[in-house]
């Protein structure tokens, strides 16, 4: 059981890298707590919401993996990972915070991802974090305990071995090469405890595919892809340190002679054009359209359900419509046919003759005529109160269907943006894989270009390179010779040349010796006749002969 855990943000970038099943054998979401949206992406909007409406948190989210160590233990249960996940918001204090667990399976390998939200909505404040990583190993020692499992050597020394993780640019430098830090290491320590001289040192990064440069630091070793380190940090032995390193390097390959970090990364991408001529790569085009054909087969459901929304908001609307429409009819004939009512009664009882000349001459009929101007107005007026309650009541109807059906329109357009997002990231990991397998074909070339690092010189420093490159080709030359003396010392009597040679005091033509340490004494004896030193000593001789 080894945990990683951190605070961060990004909960939109998190949600789609958690749901990216071209990296993934498998992906599952198990669990959504504490959100109103039943997907990642909405989950994660909400809590960020939370988190900028209530607090001025920014790393709002802890997201935590939790990687069994089956090597030794074997794959978990989803009971142990409850357990375990339990147990960890408990001793984190993040009892009852809204959380998400996913579950991945990649390369045979299942682990799970949990991400909680920080934020106490009912105190507005966030989860203070401290000491988490400390939480966590007690956490994991006392599940271990529980279970029976094992552990790996730092958390039963009681400390976390965090020198074994890679910072981002060293995973970045991973993910796209296919080489691990632990191999560049080697390669590098390999060179340096197989070399006994700075030429030869550097030959051996150089057929590695290292190129050594200056930059921020004295040395920097810059591999083929461009990607550069620093030097003292890639040999595996503590010993081994800056100033030792400077000390080593610095009489034939000062700094200042070194290519700057910018020329040895332009020198890197021709060298790698220049690989790339002697290469055949594969097209990829087959494994592009597999991975569309595999999106189209999930935005399927996705669009379909889409459709069905959109035509089930159209009937909606229409069936609302529709029904609004005959109420405002049935109150109008309701209201007409009250009136047709009235009338037929008022002409049924409308008085004739005589009873008409009275009631014209004593003002009934204008007194009649009045209350029924009367009772009519009032009728309309209720009509009208009426309609317009039935208006405002069909209004407040549409609005809300309205509001609904854009509440619908507007997670299912989420969805889809955030399949969009899924797919955008499966498509750059595929890309990385690509990218990936171009790098390691790159790095199966080498061998067209044996001497990337040795054959650059950087402008303004040709004089300088070409120098330590002659002086290199001297050493080489005259090894090669001792080589060719040493065998022909083995077959035949011994030559005796070089032994009389020095005696007498004749150096050879490439300036050895013929023994061991002839290198430096070679050089000695070459430099003595222009050293400062001895020009002092020949004129304190001639000072001193005028004295005398």
């Amino acid at each position: 059981m080894i945990p990683f855990a951190s605070q961060r943000s990004g909960g939109q970038d998190l949600a789609t890298h958690l749901q990216n099943d071209l990296d993934n054998d498998y992906q599952e979401v198990a669990e959504i707590r504490g959100a109103i949206a039943d997907d990642l992406h909405g989950a994660f909007a909400e809590w960020e919401l939370q988190a900028k409406g209530l607090t001025k948190c920014k790393n709002y989210l802890y997201s935590m993996s939790i990687n069994p160590w089956e090597k030794v233990n074997g794959p978990m249960t989803r009971e142990q990972y409850t357990d375990y996940i339990d147990r960890a918001e408990e001793r984190l204090g993040l009892s009852g915070q809204p959380r998400a667990v996913v579950f991945h399976i990649k390369d045979g390998r299942e682990h799970a991802h949990v991400v909680w939200s920080r934020i106490d909505v009912a105190n507005e404040k966030a989860v203070q974090m401290s000491f988490d990583h400390q939480s966590l190993m007690m956490v994991t020692r006392e599940f271990a305990r529980d279970h029976g499992l094992t552990l790996p050597d730092g958390y039963e020394k009681g400390r976390e071995s965090r020198s074994r993780q890679n910072t981002l640019y060293e995973q970045y430098h991973q993910n796209n090469t296919g080489i691990t830090k632990e191999e560049r290491m080697e390669q590098v320590t390999k060179a340096w405890r197989e070399s006994d001289s700075p030429q030869s040192f550097v030959t051996a990064l150089s057929e590695a595919g290292y190129m050594l440069a200056t930059g921020n630091r004295p040395y920097l070793i810059v591999d083929i892809y461009g990607y550069h380190s620093a030097l003292p940090r890639m040999i595996d032995d503590k010993t081994v340190r800056a100033k030792d390193l400077q000390a080593f390097l610095g009489k034939d390959f000062p700094p200042e002679v070194l290519p700057s970090l910018e020329e040895a990364r332009t020198h890197a991408k021709n060298t790698r054009e220049k690989i790339k001529q002697h290469q055949s790569v594969e097209k990829q085009a087959d494994r592009c359209d597999r991975l569309k054909a595999a999106h189209l087969e999930r935005r399927k459901p996705v669009e379909q359900e889409r459709n069905e929304i959109r035509a089930t908001q159209d009937r909606e609307r229409k069936d609302l419509g529709a029904r609004q429409r005959a109420e405002r009819e049935a109150l109008k004939q309701a209201f007409g046919i009250q009136e047709k009512i009235i009338r037929e009664k008022r002409d049924r009882f409308k008085p004739e003759g005589l009873a008409a000349f009275l009631g014209r001459i004593t003002g009934v009929e204008f007194a009649r005529k009045k209350l029924h101007e009367h009772q009519d107005k009032k009728r309309f007026e209720e009509f009208s109160q009426k309609e317009d309650a039935l208006a405002y009541t069909h209004r407040d109807t549409s609005l809300e269907q309205q509001r609904f059906h854009e509440m619908q329109s507007l997670d299912m357009n989420r969805n889809i943006r955030n399949l969009d997002k899924v797919e955008k990231r499966e498509m750059a990991s595929l890309e990385a894989a690509f990218k990936k397998e171009r790098n390691l074909s790159l790095r199966a070339g080498l061998e067209h270009t044996p001497s990337f690092g040795l054959d650059f010189a950087p402008p303004g420093r040709k004089a300088q390179t070409r120098r330590a490159a002659n002086r290199f080709q001297h050493m080489g030359d005259r090894k090669t010779a001792e080589k060719k003396k040493e065998e022909a010392r083995q077959d035949g009597p011994p030559d005796l040349t070089d032994a009389f040679d020095r005696a007498a005091g004749v150096e050879d033509d490439d300036g050895g010796d013929g023994g061991s340490g002839g290198d430096e004494r070679g050089t000695r004896l070459r430099s003595e006749p222009h050293s400062p030193n001895r020009k002092r000593n020949r004129k304190r001789d001639r000072d001193q002969g005028r004295d005398r």
